[in-house]
């Protein structure tokens, strides 16, 4: 049970310390708005890890900021719990030091005063650096000695805490584990007067809250585990959480950071960015290759690091002290983008999103600018919006659709913007296509040439890239004959990668040979499963009996393409060959789509997957449980047989095969015609 701390991955918007002068952990008593709770008798045969007489997760809320209490008593019942006894705290020394209250061992009758004898470490070391974040955070470690099965740990500290970004709009959560030990647990918000924040609380705990005028508690006496309804939108998965926010609404956090962000990304009259901006005012006309050309000067000029040291955690940077640096986090990025696009006369705003996918049910949450992760920027060109990452490579370019399939984005702007709800579409081309072509004309018993080429989009395909593209040639090409040589390949002549910047896709080419698995069906008759052509059965939507039935089934939106091409032995005639089955269906919300056709001595295959509807209600993914058993999960297989004579039946569909078209930029084959966009 803990208070959710605003910590969050990708740009880290709201992160953690910051150095300061007081880095020294304190001694002091429990400060006077703190009642802890009764302890909970142990019963007489627990089970378990260990069992927790209480603990108390305890947030006040004053002129100053706000305070976290924390304290419990725990009884050790299993060696793998003598763990608990490494306490530690992290903290942000721009806020003060944290207090430790008590630490102690109680063994029976006897009492262990810990903080007599031993004291904390304080680590400052930058362990995310390998993740490129600068955070100054410090952490005070202390491990108690002499903690032994059977003993009761007793420790209660508190802590606090203001971003001096948010200055007096305080906010956060208190959440109750959904997987908790044994034992008594209470959360609690307390507030001076003229403090009081907006809460609000997840329906599981609305029986539980006790309210007051200037408090609000939950207790919990052995709390039942909670399962999330399996594979529910993640707004139904939000259990047991209060939240608190001083912000008013949406709109109210929106105006909060536009002069934050508004100040940062002024140029000043001497910058260096003013002779940028003119450049490439200088060499573009149009203001959609002027922000191109901005974008790529962020992306590629400057290396991305978070910083949150200083105050920095929700504060960017400014924008001339971020091309000073040559390094910045998406806040620095963002303002310094915003920048240059005000010099070059670009409509532009900052968006705050949430790149975690946890931005579902947003619009239910109180506002605060916890929710959020990440900072971009969205430009307005020619009468349409196009989305700026600075923190992507520079080969991602201003797009109409945003890297990451986001749900909900706030706006940041001088006269507040509420919510903007990001409408789901279904992908017009797959994120994935694998293309196999397999040339053995050579025959059944000679290798064959071997050609497999991947395009991967989005996210996905720009990692893929930033990994491979820094690789010389002959390190790209010794990397994949060591890593792939001896499955499906004896030999790999050549490995292509190259970055296709209009369909945004990733193209990795290998080019080698290899056996092809034949199997010998009797009396001359072979057959082959083509790599890439079936598909597993979906899963039952089904739930434990105690969830709720009756919501819908959530699904991540996808669309993949396998396209598989065998140019048959020369000593063979397409009549002697045929093909397995070929469908097209539709299960829980996913198209499956599978054609095959004989046509210029190749068998051509191509199957697509694409997530139409990425939410199904209860009573369809009922109807679709029922017809799993029908559903067609076959392998592509082909097969020849020499004493076939009559012409293999005819497609009723056309398919290219590998090398006849350009599936980077024409993917329409992946799916049947009727669904093809």
């Amino acid at each position: 049970m803990y208070r959710a701390a605003w910590v969050v991955l990708g740009c880290t918007l709201f992160s953690a310390p910051v150095l300061g002068k007081d880095n020294a952990i304190k001694r002091g008593p429990t400060p006077s708005w703190v009642t802890v709770s009764e302890p909970m008798p142990v019963p007489e045969s627990p089970s378990g890890l260990a069992f927790f007489l209480r603990q108390d997760n305890l947030v006040h809320l004053d002129a100053d900021g706000q305070q976290q209490y924390v304290g419990f008593r725990v009884k050790i019942l299993h060696a793998n719990a003598l763990q608990l006894g490494n306490l530690s705290i992290s903290w942000n020394p721009a806020h003060g030091s944290p207090t430790v209250h008590s630490i102690k061992i109680h063994r029976g009758l006897e009492m262990i005063d810990i903080l007599a004898k031993s004291d904390f470490n304080i680590l400052r070391r930058e362990d995310q650096l390998e993740q490129a974040k600068l955070d100054g955070n410090l952490t005070a470690v202390l491990t108690t000695p002499d903690l032994r099965i059977g003993d009761e740990l007793e420790f209660s500290w508190t802590l606090r805490s203001r971003d001096p970004s948010l200055g007096s709009n305080d906010s956060g959560l208190l959440l109750m584990s959904a997987n908790p030990l044994p034992g008594r647990f209470r959360l609690g918000l307390s507030w001076e007067d003229g403090q009081k924040p907006n809460t609000k609380m997840t329906a599981d705990l609305l029986t539980l809250a006790t309210q007051s005028e200037r408090s609000l508690e939950l207790r919990f006496d052995n709390p039942k585990v909670l399962s999330p309804p399996k594979d529910a939108p993640f707004r139904y998965q939000w259990q047991r959480i209060v939240e608190y926010s001083d912000f008013a609404d949406w709109p109210s956090v929106s105006r909060h950071f536009a002069p934050i962000y508004g100040k940062a990304a002024k140029i000043g009259e001497k910058s260096p960015l003013k002779h940028e901006a003119s450049r490439i005012a200088s060499a573009h006309v149009d203001p959609l290759d002027r922000a191109k050309a901005a974008l790529k000067l962020v992306q590629q000029d400057l290396r991305y690091i978070y910083v949150g040291l200083n105050g920095g955690n929700l504060t960017p940077v400014s924008a001339d002290e971020t091309w000073q640096r040559r390094y910045g986090d998406c806040k620095g990025k963002t303002v310094l983008l915003l920048g240059l696009l005000a010099e070059l006369g670009v409509k532009a705003e900052a968006v705050l999103v949430n790149n975690v996918d946890s931005d579902d049910g947003l619009d239910e949450r109180l506002p605060s600018a916890g929710m959020f992760d990440h900072v971009l920027v969205r430009a307005f060109i020619n009468g349409k919006s196009y989305w700026l990452d600075g923190t992507l490579p520079s080969v991602a370019l201003p797009s109409v659709e945003p890297a990451l399939p986001y749900k909900w984005v706030l706006p940041i702007s001088v006269q507040g913007n509420s919510l903007e709800k990001m409408e789901w579409r279904v992908p017009e081309r797959p994120d994935e296509i694998t293309l196999f072509e397999l040339d053995a004309r050579a025959g059944f018993d000679k290798p064959a040439r071997i050609t497999r080429t991947g395009i991967v989009r989005g996210v996905k395909g720009l990692q893929q890239h930033a990994q491979l593209s820094g690789l010389s040639q002959s390190q790209l090409l010794e990397g994949f004959r060591q890593q792939f040589t001896g499955d499906t390949w004896q030999s790999i002549d050549d490995v292509v990668l190259r970055f296709d910047e209009k369909s945004q896709a990733s193209i990795l080419t290998i080019v080698g040979s290899g056996k092809i698995e034949w199997e010998d069906d009797g009396d001359g008759s072979k057959s082959l499963s083509l790599p890439g052509g079936g598909f597993n059965p979906p899963e039952k939507r089904v739930r434990a009996g105690d969830q709720n039935q009756n919501l819908p089934f959530y699904q991540k939106s996808s669309f993949d393409c396998d396209v598989a091409t065998v140019r048959v032995p020369a000593s063979t005639q397409l009549k002697q060959w045929t093909y397995g089955s070929t469908f097209d269906a539709q299960m829980f919300g996913r198209n499956y789509y599978r054609s095959f056709e004989l046509r210029e001595g190749a068998i051509r295959m191509v199957r697509g997957s694409r997530v139409e509807n990425p939410e199904i209600d209860a009573a369809s993914a009922r109807s679709d449980n029922a017809r799993i058993s029908d559903f067609d999960n076959s392998m592509a297989r082909v097969y020849f047989d020499p004493r076939q004579m009559s012409p293999s039946r005819a497609s009723k569909t056309k398919v290219p095969a590998t090398y006849e078209l350009d599936w980077v930029s024409d993917s329409s084959s992946c799916l049947a015609p009727t669904k093809a966009r």
